[in-house]
């Protein structure tokens, strides 16, 4: 603690005198905690002292104690009371840019001009064709939490029931369907907005977002041709790929040397290479099942009641993995997704297939329009209504701005017995009182 030093009278200091003057001063010595380290600061401070007489220079020494913070004390995050989801966007505009639209224009100008000068573009890993060491052990990690994950939603949906709207994407988990007059199917109009529940599926919980696999990212781009010749894997799968994991059913080209380019022309990708033909074993097809979704229902029993808990644990555990995985994978590889559809590629630019169906697709010859993607495109998180009471009534339209939302995998693993992670509760409202159909007319 910095104190003011007292005054110093004439006698005990002469001005003329040169030398070093040493003087006593009591400082308040302030209450420190024995459970905290503290450090010693020192401060010097050139000043001067008016004691009557001509002005005193001198150079004063203070010496403060201050508390250190612990290393291993982590700054808790702190989540709003209650949040909204994500507004939907509109099917008749495209996405917005995930990067603000003056650093793509930015970049691109600065790429031009080196082009112009024939200067090189200086291209790190995984930019130019190298893979980045510290990031296959996430990918290899990542792999492993997705087949978890899909293991753990087959197990759970034997139990904890699934419906879908046979008309439009909503879903519902819980022993009915709701009663909210929200559908958009073609035939909506005749139901009055009430959804056509039926018997719903993995697909409907993790929804399946799959991608061209590459031998060579860097290669030669798909055709609307030769689309066929290429295999559709999960995008989770393919991203796990490219970063570093060794699949013999999917191999992918590992260069040791970088490509060259100038601009947005490749100058040197060391040569095309033909991609050799996938190894099968006996082990091929089990391992193929186990990163896709299709018949995962089947392939695993029910398991006993006393392990739902954990595995329902487990299985949203695993889907935190593999979203903190993707979402630092995609950090430095490259994903491009489509601005106007679903439709999403792994690599430095996207495909050629001419399959785009969407809002002015005619314009754009059934093109895509590719633009760098989100977390949220490579793993839909496919909101549902969140249930406080799954086997009491039906949710109805009346009540349905009180009613929070929850990823379906978060909601079927909640439901389930497991621990829901912190960021999901604002968004599900668990500190909202329903009231009743009498009472929500009267609530402000």
């Amino acid at each position: 603690m910095l104190q003011q030093p007292p005054v110093i009278s004439p006698a005990s200091w002469n001005p003329s005198q040169r030398g070093v003057c040493l003087g006593i001063m009591d400082f308040k010595r302030p209450k420190l905690s024995a459970s905290r380290s503290y450090t010693l600061g020192l401060k010097f401070q050139q000043g001067q002292i008016l004691t009557g007489q001509p002005k005193i220079s001198g150079t004063f020494l203070c010496v403060s104690q201050k508390p250190q913070e612990d290393a291993t004390f982590k700054k808790q995050i702190a989540y709003p009371q209650n949040v909204d989801l994500p507004p939907i966007l509109p099917k008749k505009k495209k996405k917005p840019y995930p990067i603000p639209l003056k650093k793509i224009r930015q970049a691109a100008r600065d790429d031009k001009k080196l082009a112009q000068k024939g200067i090189e573009k200086p291209l790190e890993p995984p930019k130019n064709g190298l893979i980045v060491p510290d990031l296959v052990p996430v990918a290899y990690e990542v792999l492993d939490a997705w087949k978890v994950l899909i293991k753990g939603l087959a197990q759970l949906l034997h139990v904890i029931p699934v419906h879908g709207c046979s008309e439009c994407s909503e879903i519902h988990v819980a022993q009915s369907g709701h009663h909210i007059q929200d559908c958009t199917g073609p035939s909506s109009v005749k139901r009055r907005g009430l959804h056509s529940w039926v018997k719903g599926s993995i697909n409907d919980v993790l929804i399946p977002i799959e991608s061209y696999h590459l031998y060579d990212p860097f290669g030669r781009r798909i055709k609307h041709e030769t689309r066929f010749s290429y295999d559709r894997i999960p995008a989770v799968v393919e991203l796990c790929v490219q970063a570093g994991v060794d699949l013999p059913e999917y191999p992918s080209r590992r260069r040791t040397i970088p490509i060259r380019m100038i601009g947005k022309k490749v100058i040197d990708r060391g040569g095309f290479v033909e991609e050799p033909e996938p190894f099968h074993s006996s082990d091929s097809s089990s391992l193929l099942m186990d990163i896709d979704t299709h018949g995962a229902f089947g392939r695993f029993p029910p398991p006993p009641l006393s392990d739902i808990p954990r595995i329902a644990q487990e299985t949203i555990d695993a889907y935190e993995v593999v979203r903190w995985g993707v979402r630092k994978l995609m950090r430095k590889y490259t994903v491009k997704a489509c601005g106007y559809c679903s439709e999403v590629h792994v690599g430095p630019w996207g495909h050629n297939a001419k399959l785009c169906g969407e809002f002015k697709h005619q314009w754009r010859d059934g093109k895509h329009g590719w633009q760098d993607a989100t977390v949220e495109e490579v793993i839909p998180p496919n909101y549902v209504y969140h249930l406080r009471d799954p086997k009491g009534p039906p949710l109805r339209s009346g009540l349905k701005r009180f009613y929070g939302k929850a990823p379906a995998v978060v909601e079927v693993c909640m439901q389930a017995g497991a621990q829901v992670p912190d960021k999901y509760k604002p968004m599900m409202r668990l500190d909202i009182v329903i009231p009743d159909t009498e009472e929500s007319r009267l609530v402000a």
